[in-house]
């Protein structure tokens, strides 16, 4: 299991492995839910489509995408915030 040390700054780093199983970047934001006494759950913040309508801009004419490619265009989008 996956442990973090607090700093005297109140300040916690999320190991790599749980950033990567939660596809956390740098900049992205996180919620923390109290249940009981002594537990934490903390999930990403993610946004609803009416937050991210239209980010993508108009398509270039002639260029062809994967699928692949337009999830990670979205994902980028909604975690630059555009």
């Amino acid at each position: 299991m996956p442990t973090a040390t607090l700093t005297s700054k109140g300040q916690v780093t999320i190991p790599a492995s749980v950033r990567k199983k939660l596809h956390l970047r740098a900049g992205d934001k996180v919620v923390f839910s109290l249940h009981g006494e002594h537990e934490v759950v903390l999930r990403p913040v993610t946004r609803g489509v009416d937050e991210v309508f239209g980010c993508l801009g108009r398509a270039a004419k002639g260029r062809k995408v994967s699928p692949e490619e337009m999830d990670e265009g979205i994902r980028r989008r909604m975690r630059d915030g555009r």
